[in-house]
């Protein structure tokens, strides 16, 4: 399994925490939007939200092509999933972003790719954080799915054939890991893949269901580290900045 590492700064210009972004003049140290409501973790009171030391920002990769069948599913991203990951520098600017770390899958590194590049941060790559389709023949979008495969996702389990327990567990240590290495007040930007982010939520809420939310291309969901190591969640499928992206909206 992949290791976690701390970032390192492309070309030696990597910006301290606290200090502003790279080509910005300083400005007040940005919060972890402590003012917003926590949402508790399962068998937990919700916390405070100023007990708050780690902030995780999971991110779901940007639309990808669809791959066809012995081609293996880890396609690249489409025209419209460059163009949903281009808006995540801003959509992500108020956060004091630290670290990027990504899932081996060339959808997750590229849709890190726009804000690595605004952060003058490399993308550091934990195995852990693949979806549990890695290995599967073909990469499907989940809009172009059949009816039967789309029901099963949506009774909230994983295509027949994945090793739920251990899918489940890795993404587990991989995230206890990502809060272990991080420094107090790090905020990491996680890129994944909806099943990984689902798995995240299962862990800390104890959910009925491993599938039991929506996922967006390109969303952005937030889970807070106390200081004791507890996890909860603070926003689920964030996708203001791109709503008029999504296939489901194109329409409109």
């Amino acid at each position: 399994m992949g290791g976690c590492h701390r970032p390192r700064a492309r070309g030696g210009s990597g910006t301290p925490p606290g200090s502003g972004r790279a080509g910005t003049p300083p400005g007040p140290p940005i919060g972890l939007e402590r003012d917003e409501a926590v949402a508790h973790g399962a068998g937990e009171g919700t916390h405070d939200p100023y007990g708050v030391t780690v902030q995780l920002l999971l991110v779901r990769h940007a639309l990808p092509l669809r791959s066809e069948p012995g081609e293996g599913s880890d396609p690249q991203l489409s025209q419209e999933g460059r163009a949903q990951a281009a808006r995540l520098p801003d959509a992500l600017s108020r956060f004091p972003v630290t670290r990027l770390v990504s899932s081996p899958q060339r959808r997750a590194i590229q849709t890190a790719g726009p804000l690595a590049d605004k952060l003058a941060l490399t993308v550091d790559i934990d195995e852990r954080l693949a979806e549990y389709d890695r290995d599967l023949a073909q990469y499907i979008p989940i809009e172009q799915l059949a009816p039967e495969e789309l029901a099963r996702l949506a009774s909230g389990q994983l295509p027949s054939g994945v090793d739920v327990a251990a899918f489940q567990a890795r993404v587990a240590a991989a995230v206890e890991d990502l809060v272990a290495a991080a420094d107090h007040e790090d905020t990491v930007a996680v890129f994944s893949h909806g099943g990984v982010i689902n798995a995240v939520l299962h862990h800390v809420l104890g959910t009925e269901r491993l599938l039991s939310f929506h996922v967006d291309y390109t969303s952005v969901t937030r889970v807070l580290s106390s200081r004791s190591g507890r996890l909860a969640v603070a926003a689920v499928n964030g996708t203001d900045h791109v709503w008029d992206l999504l296939p489901r909206n194109m329409q409109w």
